[in-house]
């Protein structure tokens, strides 16, 4: 490993603390805050315990982050999750979390974004269907002019990051500095001059009932909106002094996330009444117009999607870096190992990124990924910071740069909540956990297809 001008893997360190920071905050604010406190709402069904979810998946993601700032200083490469876990427990765990950072980490939730920015900026008519190939009464693709929109955001965002790490960072920092203004003027406006009620925090909704399911369901909402948090990690080869610079960002990042996340909700709730966000899915474009009108909640509406360009923006960003590091390590497509010449970019980590996003955006309905994305990250984040109690054990006198605050009750608060979510969703979302259960089993098969021609190569390099 180099601190200096690039890594062992041939990425430059080009990113430095407040960059770090933005790409966190980046990836944080995406569809899920404007997207999921509506589904909660009818959830729980009482403003109060909607909050003190925010509240505690604000302390939960802390927690994260805080055990990941000592992976990430200890282990300063690319791939985030995958380099801890090949560190602590070997391939093939290391492995399925590359796999599901592919598929549930990025892909999907990029897709999501991708959906979220089509409908805040053409309105829900757009995800009406206009073409649908069927395979008996199973719809296999749908396009729309949602999905076309979707898709065309996902190239163009790639072709920025597949340029250069300078343009990708720079257009990365500019929609984030946007997105926090536009945040922060949604926030100052809707409480100072929307035509909210104080009056909607202490009604219910009419059948309110809180469940351990329900709170259970809501709480992977929770965590949707929150993912992102470890968003520095996966370019932990690029960071400038990382054993510094990357706990750092993830902390800053992930407080200032919270404190904005509450505050957005409060206006939710100041705009709305339970029962008008029970089930909204643009929650944000509903409490736009109550506070402002139809005019100005349009114009919020397209401000909300050019934030949603940014958490698109920082998926794209960080994303490859895991395939780039599995294909390193010979367990993935060898052309996602490749740093382009000229660009010094893993270029077809990004391409192979942006299909498999497109392909989930024509086949896959918004509100199932939710769940689905919540359950499997939290299983491989659950991994990480278990790796981490590992390695403290395995290896007590190895150089820490940054060590994790409180610990061992942070990494144990973080993984027992994490097995309460998983438990939960078996239990009330079977068919949800079913995909992410198969997603793994997948993953476990790609494993040793992988492995098995990697050995195959060794030997015939070693006969030749």
């Amino acid at each position: 490993m180099s601190d200096g001008h690039g890594s062992r893997d041939g990425l430059g360190r080009e990113i430095g603390l407040t960059t770090a920071t933005v790409i966190v905050i980046a990836n944080m604010i995406g569809s899920g805050i404007f997207t999921t406190s509506g589904f909660m709402m009818g959830e729980l069904g009482h403003p109060g315990i909607v909050m003190a979810c925010w509240v505690l998946g604000g302390l939960f993601a802390l927690t994260g982050a805080l055990c990941y700032g000592e992976l990430g200083a200890m282990i300063p490469r690319a791939g985030g999750e995958y380099a801890y876990l090949r560190e602590a427990f070997g391939p093939l765990p290391a492995f399925l979390s590359g796999w599901i950072s592919l598929i549930v980490g990025f892909s999907a939730p990029i897709a999501a974004a991708a959906i979220a920015f089509s409908v805040y900026f053409l309105g829900g008519e757009a995800m009406k269907p206009w073409l649908t190939l069927d395979i008996g009464h199973h719809a296999l693709v749908t396009f729309s002019t949602a999905s076309v929109v979707a898709c065309s955001v996902i190239l163009v965002l790639s072709m920025i990051h597949l340029h250069s790490l300078k343009l990708g960072a720079g257009t990365q920092n500019l929609l984030t500095a946007l997105k926090i203004l536009f945040v922060a003027t949604f926030i100052v406006g809707g409480l100072a001059f929307g035509a909210g009620n104080t009056d909607h925090f202490s009604q219910t909704i009419a059948d309110f009932q809180l469940t351990g399911e329900g709170l259970a369901v809501s709480l992977v909402f929770v965590l949707f909106a929150y993912s992102g948090w470890n968003a520095a990690a996966y370019l932990g080869g690029e960071i400038r002094n990382p054993g510094r610079n990357l706990p750092l960002s993830l902390a800053i990042g992930t407080l200032l996330v919270s404190g904005l996340y509450l505050l957005i909700n409060i206006v939710y709730i100041y705009a709305l009444p339970p029962e008008h966000m029970s089930g909204v899915l643009d929650i944000g474009n509903a409490a736009a117009t109550a506070l402002f009108g139809d005019e100005i909640g349009t114009l919020f509406s397209l401000g909300i999607a050019l934030g949603l360009l940014s958490v698109i923006s920082a998926m794209i960003m960080a994303g490859p870096r895991v395939y780039f590091a599995m294909a390193r390590d010979g367990v993935f497509f060898r052309q996602c190992g490749e740093v382009h010449r000229t660009h010094r970019t893993p270029a077809w980590a990004i391409a192979f990124q942006g299909i498999l996003a497109t392909i989930i955006i024509l086949t896959t309905s918004y509100d199932a990924l939710l769940i689905y994305i919540g359950f499997t990250l939290s299983i491989s984040s659950s991994g990480a910071v278990l790796g981490l109690m590992y390695l403290r054990h395995k290896q007590p006198q190895r150089q820490r740069a940054y060590r994790t605050l409180a610990y061992p009750w942070t990494p144990l608060i973080f993984i027992a909540g994490n097995g309460w979510i998983i438990g939960y969703v078996l239990y009330s979302r079977p068919s949800v956990a079913l995909y992410g259960l198969l997603t793994i089993m997948a993953g476990i098969l790609l494993y040793y297809l992988f492995a098995g021609r990697t050995v195959k190569s060794d030997m015939d390099t070693e006969t030749s």
